[in-house]
């Protein structure tokens, strides 16, 4: 199922949808649409396309999507895995922020999914202390959501709701000048998605979760760049430059597709073509377990207060 177009949907589905969705990631290798000229990045802000931010989002595994999968390989749920809500009052700047709001979001989507009902208003209540911080707490209905949580009810509207402050959120962070925050936003969704995949991947040593975190290479080499484009602000510039580490190891992650034959059906009355290319992703188990070694690295430095 393709996704919404605007990067900010992505943490809307991390945080409070209740369901999975199914990212396509079949085809050639996207990011060599993501080599962004040098002279891009002497800007102070740069807008980028929609086309832009529609690809990268489109080759993202959902947080939600990797929730799901945990849960069906019935892996009990552990609290152990996610951030504590105290890290939210350390967490001071407003890079720190909106980083934040990715990592709690994809908590909240890990959180739903096994329906911890008290823990999901704690995370709520630190994504609404997060969102304050850097001025777009007003684009969510708090009590609303808090209700629709709790009752485990209304899950349309749940999902409606979010999606619609998220998309508000972005476009009020680009016409403030301040779009840096969404791609910030969105990387948060992507390292902890990462680090509960990771965690789980190295407990049940499925292969579909190894493959999980191997073929988000292709998710970072887009991602990299993007962050690139902002890297005028240190912090942005310290995340980027400490994401290479783990696109070195990627580097050797190989990436294949076998081309299968497309099956057509009728739904709805209409004529649907499904494409059944197949994606062949190659590792080491050496490799493999840098991989994940690397991912939890990074996490716990971004969760660890500073000073």
């Amino acid at each position: 199922m393709r996704v919404e177009k605007t990067i900010i949907y992505a943490f809307a589905l991390a945080g409070l949808l209740l369901g999975g969705c199914q990212c396509s990631r079949t085809g050639p290798d996207v990011s060599q649409d993501f080599n962004i000229p040098d002279s891009l990045k002497d800007k102070q802000e740069v807008e980028l396309s929609e086309g832009v931010t529609e690809k990268m989002v489109e080759n993202i595994s959902s947080p939600v999507e990797t929730a799901a999968l945990i849960k069906r390989l019935k892996v009990p749920f552990n609290k152990d895995f996610l951030i504590s809500t105290d890290v939210a009052d350390h967490l001071n700047t407003n890079f720190e922020k909106a980083l934040g709001l990715g990592l709690y979001g994809t908590d909240l989507g890990y959180l739903n999914m096994y329906e911890k009902t008290s823990s999901v208003l704690n995370y709520i209540s630190s994504v609404k202390s997060l969102a304050d911080g850097i001025q777009v707490g007003q684009f969510f209905d708090f009590a609303t959501l808090k209700r629709l949580a709790s009752n485990n009810e209304n899950l349309d509207s749940l999902i409606y709701i979010s999606q619609q402050s998220y998309n508000k959120i972005d476009r009020y962070l680009r016409t403030t000048n301040r779009a840096s925050l969404s791609v910030v936003i969105v990387t948060g969704v992507w390292i902890e998605g990462m680090y509960l995949s990771t965690r789980v991947a190295q407990i049940t040593k499925n292969r579909k979760m190894e493959e999980s975190v191997a073929d988000q290479k292709v998710v970072l080499a887009t991602l990299i760049p993007i962050l690139r484009v902002y890297e005028r602000d240190q912090d942005i510039k310290g995340l980027a430059d400490r994401l290479e580490s783990l696109r070195e190891l990627y580097d050797e992650v190989r990436i294949t597709y076998e081309q299968g034959t497309p099956e057509t059906r009728i739904v709805d009355g209409k004529l649907v073509v499904e494409q059944k290319d197949k994606q062949i992703v190659d590792y080491s188990p050496e490799l493999m377990q840098q991989l994940m070694n690397e991912i939890i690295s990074i996490r716990t430095e971004l969760i660890t207060p500073k000073g």
